[in-house]
């Protein structure tokens, strides 16, 4: 259920940075053409070798970041495509854990291409992290001290302010927030409807 915001016309976006081994994850307020960060951070997963009780940890703290946030949106950064098959299966199931975890509190969905999100923050899609995050603490009015020791983590609060960037201009792709949100907009493609 969620909670009136402060401010009539306030956004709130949590940004995902998907990992198996440290996932990022950075929220920002919205309101008007402003925005602010509120929180960013990591979810370090290094400790636990076992890799199904690390999705199991990813889905826990997710859930917990959306219930102290009360996200309207999830903006995620989509896999990029590396040769190591297993290294993509791994981030995969990382990044379907956390969509779970915010369909489960009925969060839309927006997915962005890391390339997509360099671009949008530095205007270079091959920008390093270190470039995104020294952009992202102008744009945001961050002071270095508050920049964080992992990276994971301007780079989850780089996808909430890429979608935030996105906001009010027409999207390209249909985003969904449930797989009956899908079928329901999408009955001529759903068999059996």
């Amino acid at each position: 259920m969620r909670v009136a915001n402060i401010h009539p016309t306030e956004k709130i976006v949590l940004g995902i940075d998907p990992g198996t081994n440290v996932m990022g994850y950075g929220v920002i307020s919205v309101v008007g053409q402003k925005a602010r960060m509120v929180a960013m951070g990591v979810i370090d997963m290094r400790r636990e070798n076992d890799p199904y009780l690390r999705l199991g940890k990813i889905f826990e703290r997710v859930t917990g970041i959306i219930d102290e946030y009360l996200p309207d949106e999830m903006a995620i950064e989509a896999p990029f495509f590396g040769k190591n098959v297993q290294s993509m299966l791994k981030l995969g199931r990382a990044q379907g854990v956390a969509i779970a975890a915010a369909i489960h509190h009925s969060v839309p969905i927006h997915e962005y291409a890391p390339m997509k999100i360099k671009m949008a923050i530095t205007g270079n899609g091959s920008a390093s992290k270190e470039q995104v995050a020294g952009m992202l603490e102008r744009l945001l009015n961050l002071d270095k001290q508050d920049m964080p020791k992992f990276m994971d983590a301007t780079d989850a609060l780089g996808a909430a302010y890429c979608h935030f960037m996105q906001m009010g201009r027409p999207e390209r792709q249909a985003h969904y927030s449930s797989w009956k949100d899908f079928a329901n907009k999408n009955r001529d493609k759903v068999s059996g409807q």
